[in-house]
Order: C-alpha cells, then sequence, then structure tokens
C-alpha cells in the first residue's frame, strides 16, 4: 500500500541537525527535478526578497520564510514526519505510533511537496516555504514542472498493490495515476453524514485517523475494494462503488457525525 499525502502549510523548525543532503532523499529519480526547484528557490529568496515573497504569496507576516528559504542548503534537517505539523500530522500522531507502525508509515507514506517533489516520512528535509501552487520565474508552475518528473519515478514506487491518494487538488497535479495503476487508486471525501456534504476543516483529522488507524492495525488492503472492507472492520462508515469505466480511480465517501 502507498499512501499519498500532502504536506502542511505549517513547518516545524529545522533544528540543528546536520544539513540537507539531496542525494540521500527517496525516489533517487526526482533528485535533478528537486535540485532545480532547490536553486531556483534559494536564488530568489536570496535575492529581492519583495519579489520572493510575490512569487511566493506570503503575507508581510511571513516576511521572516524568505529568510528561511535562502539558507535552505546549510539549514539543520530533520525526519519530514517531524517537519510536517497540522490537522492531518497531529491525528496521524507519527511520533506515538508503536515500533511496528512506524515501519510501515515509513514504507508506506509519500509526502507531496512543491519543493521536494514527494518524500517519505524519514527523508530528513529542513523545514521551508514552497506550495505547489507556486510559479517560478525561470522554471514555471511547480505542478508540470514534477508531473514531468513523477511520470516514470512515481508508477515505480506504487508497485502492484493499492495506491491510497489522500491528496488536495494542488498536489494530486504533480503525478495523476494512470491506466492500470489508477484502476488500483482509491480517493477518500469526508462527509458530514446528515447532509451529505463535504466537511472542510474535519476532513483533513479523519483522513490522518484513517491513516492512523490502518498503520496501527496492521491492515494490508491490496486493491480499493479491499480498503473499504478494511476500513469498515476499522470502525468507519464507508460508501463506495466500483468506477463506471475501466482504468478509474475509486472515490469512497467516509461519512462522519461530527464537524469538530
Amino acid at each position: 500500500m502507498l499512501v499519498l499525502l500532502p504536506p502542511s502549510e505549517g513547518k516545524a523548525a529545522s533544528g540543528r541537525g546536520a544539513a540537507l543532503e539531496l542525494g540521500s532523499l527517496s525516489l533517487p529519480g526526482l533528485t535533478a527535478a528537486r535540485e532545480a526547484v532547490l536553486t531556483e528557490l534559494v536564488d530568489l529568496c536570496a535575492g529581492d526578497e519583495d519579489k520572493a515573497r510575490e512569487v511566493l504569496g506570503l503575507s508581510e507576516g511571513l516576511r521572516g520564510e524568505v529568510a528561511k528559504n535562502a539558507e535552505l542548503r546549510t539549514a539543520g534537517a530533520r525526519p519530514a514526519g517531524e517537519i510536517y505539523t497540522g490537522v492531518l500530522y497531529d491525528a496521524l500522531g507519527l511520533a506515538s505510533l508503536d515500533a511496528a507502525a512506524k515501519e510501515r508509515a515509513a514504507a508506506s507514506l509519500l509526502v507531496f511537496s512543491g519543493l521536494w517533489g514527494a518524500v517519505r516520512v524519514t527523508d530528513r528535509i529542513p523545514s521551508y516555504r514552497c506550495s505547489m501552487g507556486v510559479r517560478l520565474p525561470g522554471l514555471g508552475a511547480l505542478g508540470a514542472h514534477w508531473r514531468a518528473a513523477t511520470a516514470s519515478v512515481l508508477p515505480e514506487a506504487a508497485g502492484s498493490g493499492l495506491v491510497l491518494d489522500l491528496r488536495s487538488a494542488a498536489y494530486a497535479a504533480a503525478w495523476k495515476p494512470k491506466g492500470e495503476t489508477a484502476a488500483r487508486t482509491a480517493t477518500v471525501r469526508v462527509l458530514y453524514a446528515p447532509t451529505r456534504k463535504v466537511v472542510s476543516h474535519f476532513n483533513k483529522a479523519t483522513k490522518g485517523r484513517i491513516v492512523r488507524s490502518l498503520l496501527t492495525a496492521g491492515a494490508a488492503p491490496g486493491d480499493p475494494a479491499e480498503l473499504v472492507e478494511a476500513l469498515r472492520d476499522l470502525g468507519y462508515e464507508v460508501e463506495a462503488a466500483a468506477p463506471a469505466r475501466a482504468g478509474a480511480a475509486w472515490t469512497l465517501d467516509v461519512l462522519v457525525n461530527e464537524v469538530h
């Protein structure tokens, strides 16, 4: 099982660990594309601060993020699972998983990123600010940049098992499973049961809890149909139907009765 996650806007501080080693990150086929984004981002942020804030879409209150980006090559690095914070990651609670579940997380979780493309939670990265919606002056739109880079790398990472895609739309643009891989892919919507409306904040928390439940239980569904059964066994109310056409991803609706 491969679980695709969005990053978080807010991130923990880099700390005082050893600096980034770009070549040590998982998915080495993305190294050249990572170097291209890193180089342009660092140069941009080391230059005109106001231009950098405009390109990155940062408010005046986030001006310090520009200086942080300028030091990415020398800043301390920590496991990505410690860098990413926020609602989904709080609910996932990587640090409090038992040893076996942590091993499963290391093997199955992949976090998408405007800067790194995609990283494992064990990959050591510095704290940064660069969303997938950014358009860098030299490289252009990051979504398109990463689509080209991930086209051959991600299908290999997905292997022959289930792909559970929990990314937001902006990060889903970086790689869209196709063909046989798409047929093994499931996306999740979180709906408020009484109204069948999509929830927002609680959506992230529920997705984090789903991943934690699967990791803790040691569940290993091989395809979307098996995922539906695994989630129901774990106490989730799930509605799903096979896609109308071959080679299309499944959409699972997880129903919740609370939205806070």
